[in-house]
């Protein structure tokens, strides 16, 4: 049975993007709320809330978000190791709880120190994925067991363990994870059941799906059972030319605001994700037709940086192309976040599903 197609965009706590320096209270209510709601019209099936050092709460954020959008889910960025497994695993289940069962979590192990340390955490890289393992295990042990337990463990230590409160979701909450480093993809074989990851191209996308199936099989799980979902920055226009001409006020305002301080998606040195999608970039600026890769060149490729340009159509078939590969989740976001949300629900999600439908696969929204 395949999985569903499903698409998620990306809420933010103020008004900001690449090419808009942050406005406003760095926590906008009324904002996110607007944001949250855009989506949901959009007919969006989740939107991810993602998480940074010196960010506000993602999960408060998303909570917000989820008491003026009734429909959509979250997809809440959370980084293991500041605080406990035991109070995150119920914090989740609350949140799971008060939305109905509308979360998921999505484990993001850190590409770069320097930002660890904002935040006190100075394990290295190898470690910090370590540690997710053992965190996201204890998260599902947590959420599903019908008593009390003791653990003793490599990062974590407790005894007599428990959430009173489960998830609505049965087993338990989705888990999204990403990295592309070697041990990333040995634990994402264990505890992932979303394996996420930023736009390559489709020739590396297929190494990539290629590598975790082996790594999920190796687990002794089933290969067919792991999701697989791609994150772009689609640019749309009425005309390819249209499209492009944006594509090219993008990158001049990117690089007028000097994109390393606006916005997120700085260098992630220890970030192999990164480092593929600046290897993409590296060999031009345009690959397969219409990945577009010089965002992510021009800002480091620490984020979701990658766009596919041209009209809904055009770029309806190429995200056919990568679900031909296997991948049926896309994380879409815009450079005019709020203005593409409303566009991407008008032409671009459904000209995805009537494309996908046309290959003979049938695209039914996930939520």
């Amino acid at each position: 049975m395949p999985h569903p197609l499903t698409f998620i965009g990306m809420i933010a706590h103020r008004a900001q993007s690449e090419i808009h320096p942050p406005q406003g209270p760095v926590v906008d209510p009324g904002y996110i709320q607007r944001f949250a709601l855009a989506h949901e019209q959009a007919g969006f099936d989740r939107i991810l809330v993602a998480w940074g050092s010196t960010s506000p709460d993602a999960l408060l954020v998303a909570q917000h978000a989820a008491a003026a959008a009734t429909r959509i889910g979250f997809m809440v960025a959370h980084r293991p190791g500041f605080i406990a497994p035991t109070l995150a695993a119920r914090q989740f289940a609350t949140f799971d709880q008060l939305t109905g069962g509308r979360a998921a979590v999505h484990i993001i192990s850190g590409g770069s120190s320097t930002e660890q340390r904002k935040d006190g955490d100075y394990l290295d890289h190898a470690d910090r994925y370590a540690r997710s393992e053992e965190y996201v295990t204890l998260l599902k042990r947590l959420w599903t067991s019908d008593k009390p337990f003791d653990h003793h463990g490599e990062h974590y230590r407790f005894e007599g363990g428990f959430a009173e409160v489960k998830p609505v979701q049965k087993p338990h909450i989705p888990v999204f994870f990403g990295g592309s480093s070697d041990i990333a993809i040995e634990i994402a074989g264990r505890i992932a059941d979303v394996y996420a990851f930023w736009g390559e191209t489709l020739d590396q996308a297929r190494e990539t799906i290629a590598r975790v199936k082996a790594s999920v099989a190796k687990a002794g799980r089933d290969p067919a059972a792991i999701r697989f979902s791609m994150s772009f920055r689609p640019v749309l226009a009425g005309s390819e030319a249209d499209a492009w001409a944006r594509a090219n006020r993008i990158i001049e305002r990117i690089r007028t605001l000097r994109a390393d301080a606006v916005g997120s998606g700085g260098p992630k040195p220890e970030s192999i994700g990164s480092k593929r999608l600046l290897e993409a970039a590296a060999a031009g600026p345009v690959r397969d037709t219409r990945l577009w890769t010089e965002v992510a060149a021009a800002v480091g490729a620490g984020a979701n940086t990658t766009a596919l340009v041209g009209t809904p159509e055009q770029v309806a078939e190429s995200l056919a192309d990568y679900h031909a590969l296997g991948i049926d989740t896309f994380l879409i976001r815009g450079f005019d976040p709020l203005e593409d949300a409303a566009q991407y629900g008008a032409e671009l999600l459904p000209a995805t599903r009537a494309a996908i439908a046309a290959r003979g696969a049938v695209p039914v929204a996930a939520e």
